[in-house]
């Protein structure tokens, strides 16, 4: 069973940054992608990065560029989300999904396995 276990949320002020970490383990395929959610409350899961393990290529909504970096440790089988200049809007739920496969990175409907979600708060 693949697993996806994320940490690094917290509350933060505004402008502070957090590093989100998701670590991928079980029987999974070289060929897969990991990606980033966020869901706030009483809204849909939506899109905020992903990564495609075999390149390293990355996805982002408009949202995240220029303020969140997705990258990947493979010795460690992680993926990491750094958000800076964080602002009250991104408060949310941050889920790490895994895409094995390999539809739309952007959906959450196409990803196959999730982890339990890790609780970002920016206080203004």
């Amino acid at each position: 069973q693949v697993q996806l276990v994320e940490s690094g949320g917290g509350l933060v002020q505004a402008g502070g940054s957090l590093r989100l970490s998701c670590t991928v383990s079980g029987p999974i395929r070289w060929n897969f992608a990991l990606g980033w959610f966020r869901q706030a409350p009483g809204e849909e899961r939506v899109f905020v990065a992903a990564i495609r393990w075999n390149d390293g290529s990355t996805d982002a909504a408009d949202s995240a560029k220029g303020r969140f970096t997705i990258s990947r440790d493979i010795a460690k089988n992680t993926v990491f989300l750094q958000m800076n200049n964080l602002e009250p809007e991104d408060t949310a739920v941050y889920y790490c999904g895994a895409n094995v496969r390999l539809g739309s990175l952007l959906w959450p409907g196409e990803y196959d396995y999730w982890g339990q979600g890790t609780q970002v708060t920016v206080s203004s």
